[in-house]
């Protein structure tokens, strides 16, 4: 019974997330502006470490 009452929460609490932010997000869209080469591969190369990363530590599992 309460594992439901917690999922329930936990979507009502993610629901109200999206919608403060919402506003925020209208707004960057209507305001985006042209990346460049350099910035896409500021934000790649990060994420791309992270993956390697998981992906070494669930190998030595």
């Amino acid at each position: 019974m309460w594992e439901t009452v917690e999922k329930i929460l936990i979507g009502v609490v993610a629901l109200l997330l999206v919608m403060w932010f919402l506003p925020g997000i209208r707004q960057s869209f209507k305001e985006k502006r042209e990346t460049s080469k350099s910035d896409w591969i500021a934000v790649v190369t990060p994420l791309a470490i992270v993956v390697i990363f998981v992906f070494f530590l669930i190998s030595l599992i």
